[in-house]
């Protein structure tokens, strides 16, 4: 069983997939460091030194190239992975459990804030204009999170309630 969250930046995939595979005893993989481990750099090197065009080429190799182990995991993708090429069709088609871990404007604005220098997309943006960038990125990006097979809102829940609910839905 193949178990993949996306959603934006900030969301709690990560945290998320990590309670998943303690609960589930699933390998977890977060695609941004399965990047940086094949690469030999950092995502924000990679940015910047290659460009984003160059990262979102590599990243769907990758996706492709995890997809195509025939094992159970739960991958976390980065925030973008779903709106670039293919991706969300290739995650789709690779497993019913495809969980947009939706998290609250207000959340995700504050989270970010306190992790905007270590973000290379937002590290630049000031911080008068953080709120709306946000809520502009959210709204371009939310067509194809909305296109996950299963939605989770984790407003106001912990990490373990959301892994619950994520194992209530699995297919």
């Amino acid at each position: 069983m193949k178990i993949i969250l996306i959603g934006y930046m900030g969301s709690g995939k990560t945290t998320i997939g990590k309670e998943l595979s303690n609960q589930l005893s699933y390998n977890f993989l977060d695609l941004d460091h399965y990047i940086e481990k094949a690469e030999g750099k950092s995502v924000t090197k990679i940015f910047k030194e290659k460009g984003e065009v160059y990262f979102r080429k590599r990243e769907t190799y990758y996706l492709n190239e995890i997809l195509g182990v025939n094992e159970n995991y739960i991958l976390s993708v980065g925030g973008g992975t779903p709106c670039f090429g293919n991706n969300m069709e290739l995650i789709n088609k690779a497993t019913k459990n495809s969980f947009y871990v939706r998290t609250d404007l207000s959340d995700l604005c504050e989270r970010l804030l306190r992790e905007k220098d270590s973000r290379p997309l937002i590290a630049n943006i000031a911080e008068g204009e953080f709120n709306e960038f946000i809520a502009k990125h959210l709204f371009e990006r939310s067509f194809f999170y909305n296109q996950a097979h299963h939605t989770v809102h984790n407003h106001g829940k912990s990490i373990s309630a959301v892994a619950e609910e994520i194992i209530q839905c699995l297919v």
